[in-house]
């Protein structure tokens, strides 16, 4: 039986269906809800990189509030206490055409915007009363009786009045410069929200476009990422030889090595002994050849002797003639157990270790491609099914609502804001203009009063009779003067601004910019049937503005602010645990075997016994004492008494002879020397070496037998459980690398998808563009200009009362009532 039966090797029965069904539902899924324990032998699934947050503009919008905020809020809300109006708004925005003709409905919105009203009605009285009190101030003073006669009465208080008179003026005049430089500020502010408004708008606006275009392209993202993973398992099917293949190798070679090992060696040692049982066969018949020439010289001088010593002339020869007998050589070199273990060594050969061990190592070897070649139909049905996956997936987006309609109303939003920006800035420079204008003509009234404050009181001097006052003190009058006419002239036409802009800018702080910095405006936004439609544009359902703006202000994902756990099942789409159990079934039921492998037969296993105890019966002994013998030769002893002999010879021949005999065999036991004994010498040399490694055959042979042994019982038994355990480890590997995809996919489409913080920036952007720059800039303007209209009222009355006391007057004062005026202090007649 050989060392290796011809096998199959693999064999899957049912495996194309099962392993594809396999396949498409592991890729279908992204992901096996089980948890899949990570295997040593599977090299761990690099995890996907974080997404990368797209960098936005800085708006550059300053949230802090104007320098009149506080003090023109503080008067709306006492003009406007009501909360706001969200159901009075709905009823008009339900009732448009019957408004007009709705008399409950106008109640209601007068009630409400009472607080507007009254002021209102207090602007309507100054427009009308302003210009009627100066049509009587200016007739009078055409009559040159402005402020009565042109005299003045001299009493003992008018120093204290004048004095009064003058603060109040003062104070007033102040008072009205204050708001006029507020006038300029705020104007000056407004334009700068004005012309800064559309670059900040457009920022705003391309924030929300980056935003709304990167959204798509983080999906992209994550759908790119798990092509990746398909391309990774793709790449692992094509390499399922080498990874499934060298792992089942891994698995055997733990027990195929240490049994091949002594496997290789015996085979080694068998090499090694047949090659000294070659050598010693070989020296065994050099070593014999030259024994048999040895003897043939040996007994040829032993025959010449034996003819010299028997010659009657030989004197007292015959005492050598037992010595001849000694020249009888022993030359059978024979070795009894050479012939067995030389048979047992053929038997072995005949085995061919080598080859098997070939068949082994190149059955062990084959293993991956054999993987390759019983699974190329099923991989190649796998792949086909990875590309309808892969097309699967790139339709997951679909299921994500579409932004791209909003990014476009975007985009033409930018477009009209581009296309309206230079006739806003040519009305912008108008408005700035004419709001200038009116800050000058508030300032040259403070200019007037303060010329009449100054030169008044420079030009007085308080001995001097009221018709005989200095020009510069009655310059200081008539300024005064100029500054109460140009009240009456103005004043009433920029009530009329101050009203218009009061009811517009008032009305847009309590109904737009209150209510929205309160939250109240978003929430009334999400009033049912506002804004129909939200949910179809969106594409989601029972979503508010409120609630977007307060997710996208805690910076959360879309997958929460557009409650997409509502509109798609994640936990479904990346949970395939309604499979596993069909995962399970096909795999189990598909029978992967590896057939069995016999390393050595019993024939082989026997004679490897009988090898043993041939090898471990060899014994060298015998030979050994042939070659003591051999090598115990010693002819220069025949020959010296040869010599001896002929020395006592008388006869010249005899004694020739004798001595040629001699030298002879003196020649022979140098030839002994110089060729038999080395010879003698290698043949124990490798006698001793080959009882060396029979000595060790015994031992490797039985290590052969135990471990081949228990590498047979081993294969015979886990066989089948490490390819079921290593395809497993296979599957698992694969499996692990969606099980991080879909964690990495589940964690990036809830987390990182879409942080919106940049919708309530934009949010927050406009409401400082609109409320915190442009309204307030404007309250602030109409509240500073109303201010001084206002205080142009106590102005007026200081400015003409105080003239009197530096113009000069028409008539000198006359005895009234029993006083004379020179009774009077000139100090007390000095004019303001």
């Amino acid at each position: 039986m050989g060392l290796c039966e011809s096998t199959k090797c693999w064999r899957w029965r049912g495996s194309a269906g099962g392993l594809r069904i396999l396949i498409g539902v592991m890729l279908l899924g992204l992901s096996v809800a089980q948890s899949v324990p990570p295997q040593t032998t599977c090299a761990a699934a690099a995890a996907p990189q974080s997404l990368t947050q797209p960098q936005y503009q800085d708006t550059g919008n300053d949230i802090s509030e104007g320098f009149m905020a506080a003090l023109v809020q503080s008067f709306l809300h006492t003009v406007q206490p009501n909360p706001f109006p969200g159901d009075l708004i709905l009823k008009i925005a339900n009732n448009v055409e019957r408004v007009l003709s709705d008399q409950e409905l106008i109640k209601e919105a007068l009630v409400y915007e009472v607080g507007f009203l009254v002021c209102a009605a207090i602007g309507v009285l100054y427009i009308i009363l302003m210009p009627i009190i100066g049509f009587f101030l200016a007739c009078c003073r055409c009559c040159g009786n402005c402020g009565g006669k042109m005299y003045q009465k001299q009493t003992s208080s008018i120093h204290c009045r004048r004095r009064t008179l003058y603060w109040s003026a003062f104070v007033t005049t102040i008072i009205i410069l204050a708001g006029n430089i507020c006038m300029f500020k705020s104007n000056e502010a407004l334009k700068v929200s004005v012309d800064q408004g559309p670059v900040q708008l457009n920022t705003t606006l391309a924030n929300i476009h980056t935003f709304l275009t990167d959204v798509p392209q983080q999906l992209d993202y994550v759908v790119n990422e798990s092509y990746k993973t398909i391309q990774e398992v793709t790449r692992n099917l094509d390499d399922i030889g080498h990874q499934l293949g060298t792992e089942i190798q891994e698995q055997f070679r733990a027990t195929l090595e240490p049994a091949l090992h002594p496997v290789r060696l015996l085979n080694q040692e068998i090499r090694n002994t047949s090659a000294q049982l070659d050598k010693l066969n070989s020296s065994l018949a050099e070593l014999q050849s030259s024994v048999d020439q040895l003897q043939a010289n040996v007994s040829a001088i032993g025959n010449r002797i034996n003819d010299t010593l028997s010659n009657p002339n030989c004197n007292g020869c015959n005492f050598l003639k037992p010595e001849l007998q000694e020249l009888t050589l022993d030359t059978s070199i024979t070795i009894p157990s050479l012939n067995e273990l030389q048979s047992a060594v053929d038997e072995v050969n005949k085995i061919n270790l080598t080859s098997k061990i070939e068949e082994v190592e190149e059955y062990f070897n084959s293993i991956p491609q054999r993987v390759i070649n019983d699974t190329k139909d099923v991989i190649q049905k796998s792949k086909q099914q990875l590309g309808d996956i892969k097309t699967q997936i790139s339709q997951v987006t679909s299921n994500i609502p579409a932004l791209t309609n909003v990014s476009g109303a975007l985009d033409q939003v930018r477009v009209e804001i581009s296309r309206v920006t230079p006739e806003v800035e040519r009305a912008e420079y108008i408005r700035w203009a004419v709001c200038v204008a009116l800050c000058c003509v508030v300032l040259l009234v403070v200019v007037c009063n303060l010329l009449g404050l100054v030169l008044g009181p420079v030009g007085l001097k308080p001995r001097d009779d009221p018709m005989k006052r200095s020009c510069t003190a009655d310059c200081g009058g008539t300024f005064l003067m100029m500054g109460a006419g140009f009240s009456f002239l103005f004043s009433w036409l920029f009530m009329i601004v101050v009203l218009l802009l009061f009811l517009l800018g008032g009305n847009v702080y309590t109904l737009v910019c209150r209510p929205w910095n309160n939250g109240q405006l978003i929430k009334f936004i999400d009033s049912p049937g506002l804004i129909p439609g939200l949910d179809e544009a969106l594409g989601v359902k029972n979503i508010s503005f409120s609630d977007i703006y307060r997710d996208c202000e805690e910076n959360q994902p879309l997958w929460t602010t557009l409650h997409l756990y509502e509109l798609i099942n994640l936990e479904e789409l990346l949970n395939v645990s309604k499979y596993t159990d069909q995962i399970q079934q096909q795999f189990e039921s598909t029978d992967i075997t590896l057939s069995a492998i016999t390393l050595l037969s019993p024939e082989v296993k026997n004679k490897l016994s009988s090898f043993s105890t041939k090898a471990q019966s060899f014994d060298s002994t015998a030979i050994t004492q042939q070659m003591n013998n051999i090598s115990r030769i010693n002819l220069n002893s025949t020959a010296d008494k040869l010599d001896q002999l002929a020395s006592t010879q008388t006869n010249n021949d005899t004694r020739k002879e004798l001595q040629s005999q001699a030298r002879d065999l003196r020649q022979i036991q140098a030839s002994i020397e110089t060729t038999i004994i080395p010879q003698v010498e290698n043949l124990n040399s490798t006698i001793k070496s080959l009882q060396s490694n029979t000595e060790k055959i015994n031992g490797t042979v039985g290590e052969v037998l135990r471990n081949v042994g228990a590498a047979q019982d081993f294969l015979n038994t886990n066989t089948t459980q490490i390819v079921k355990t290593e395809s497993r480890k296979f599957l698992d590997c694969q499996l692990g690398y969606f099980v991080t995809y879909a964690d990495w996919a589940k964690l990036t489409i809830t987390q990182q998808v879409g942080l919106c913080r940049p919708v309530a920036v934009a949010v927050d952007s406009v409401e400082a563009i609109v409320c915190l720059h442009m309204v307030e800039s404007l309250n602030a303007f109409w509240f500073s200009l109303g201010w001084c209209l206002i205080f142009f009222i106590p102005s007026i009355i200081f400015s003409i009362k105080l003239a009197k006391y530096y113009r000069k007057m028409k008539h000198s004062d006359v005895f009234e009532d029993h006083i004379i005026m020179n009774h009077i202090p000139r100090a007390q007649m000095k004019i303001t």
